[in-house]
């Protein structure tokens, strides 16, 4: 097991090039299963859940090759309909192949999903999206049984929340079948849209992407194609904190700052000057930041709750309180008791954090207990005093494409220790 020890106290400057993202690139991979052929898809970032992706396709009977952040998947004579338990249980976005495979193969058999345990994610959606275009679903055993007893019809579904990930599966599973779907309450996230794109560009015919209604007409075919995948607007904000809560000068090349709409605001309310050009945003921060009257998690386009975790690090050390109410998961406050460790002020009390902001961290040894948990103990400790070691990195590398050496080049005294 390894675990990053952090000296705190340094002033995080400089300039970092955004990763591609990872919400986009695994339903993207996924979707060169459905489309057959070989697809370059650049932009790919390093993470354990990409490589998680991979196997999953190589495990369909894909050619998958990478070279630097370009992967190429090669589906042509792939026939696979069966993701192993083992790999499902990697990671949380696994679900994802099943719109891809019914798609293809008019069939699918998948388990229960893993992943960060964030809370209740449950994949009812996503079954009765399948279920509107044609797909019979029989449960045994924690196993799915997927089959398309006629053939795929365009249906309209229409969500009861907006879910991402039943997006993209309807998505999928939509794009090949007869007629025309039409998705209402869709999940209206960027990632959404760089799917599409790519989709789009193998001759799929999807119309809405990035609003409530989405339409597809299905095609019976697919050519694959070349194509880049979005940067990350989660690491983007990541970074942009670490700058924030050092009172640092970051500036993040290749971002997209119409992604970064909810988050930038809330970055100038805690006394952040941020300065937009082209595709670069640079954040001058103050000695120490303001506090931040309220952050309520939404659906995109409002605050995202993956940004939760580390946002609540800049709320710790700000002047002042700070309230943080959380929509979207219910558990997903696990870094709060590793933050008190270092010396925070955190009250929860079910979906609502206030945050007593301190003048200063300690460093301490503390847990990740998630994704976004750990990346907002790494924030805290570039800004405690002293020593951090942050343990279960394994969660920090399902999202991030080598941070240490990214904070590295941005003046943090960051390494990666085996203990």
């Amino acid at each position: 097991m390894s675990a990053f020890i952090i000296n705190g106290g340094r002033r995080i400057s400089g300039s970092v090039k955004v990763q591609g993202s990872k919400n986009s690139v695994l339903p993207i991979l996924a979707a060169t299963y459905l489309v057959g052929g070989k697809s370059v898809i650049h932009n790919c970032p390093k993470l354990s859940d990409t490589n998680s992706t991979v196997k999953i396709l190589q495990a369909l009977g894909c050619v998958v090759t990478r070279k630097g952040n370009t992967i190429i998947v090669d589906s042509t004579d792939a026939g696979g309909y069966e993701i192993p338990e083992s790999l499902m249980r990697e990671m949380r976005s696994s679900v994802i192949f099943l719109g891809a495979i019914i798609g293809r193969m008019k069939k699918a058999v998948i388990s229960a999903p893993g992943g960060c345990e964030i809370g209740l994610r449950p994949i009812d959606l996503h079954l009765y999206a399948v279920k509107r275009l044609g797909v019979k679903v029989d449960e045994e055993f924690g196993r799915l049984n997927c089959s398309v007893p006629v053939r795929l019809k365009g249906k309209k579904i229409t969500f009861s929340f907006p879910s991402v990930g039943a997006t993209e599966n309807a998505i999928l599973t939509a794009v090949t079948a007869t007629g025309s779907t039409t998705i209402v309450n869709a999940a209206r996230e960027p990632e959404i849209i760089d799917l599409c794109d790519y989709l789009n560009k193998c001759g799929a015919d999807i119309s809405g992407a990035g609003e409530s209604i989405i339409t597809i007409n299905g095609k019976e075919t697919l050519i694959a194609c070349e194509h880049s995948v979005i940067a990350d607007r989660i690491a983007s904000a990541t970074y942009l904190l670490a700058g924030a809560v050092t009172g640092g000068d970051v500036s993040l090349e290749n971002a997209d700052p119409i992604h970064l709409n909810a988050i930038i605001p809330l970055l100038e309310e805690a006394g952040c000057n941020v300065n937009i050009r082209c595709k670069t945003v640079r954040l001058k921060a103050p000695q120490r930041p303001l506090r931040i009257d309220k952050i309520v998690t939404q659906p995109y386009p409002g605050f995202p709750t993956d940004a939760q975790a580390p946002f609540t690090t800049l709320a710790a050390v700000a002047k002042g309180t700070s309230v943080i109410v959380e929509n979207i998961f219910e558990s997903r406050f696990k870094h709060v008791p590793e933050l008190l460790r270092m010396g925070a002020k955190i009250k929860t009390e079910g979906r609502v954090a206030v945050v007593d902001g301190v003048e200063r961290l300690y460093g301490a040894d503390v847990v990740s207990p998630d994704l976004r948990g750990g990346a907002a103990l790494v924030l805290a400790g570039l800004c405690a005093m002293g020593q951090t070691t942050v343990r279960n990195t394994l969660y920090i590398d399902r999202g991030y494409d080598d941070i240490e050496n990214t904070l590295c080049s941005l003046n943090a005294d960051i390494k990666r220790k085996v203990i």
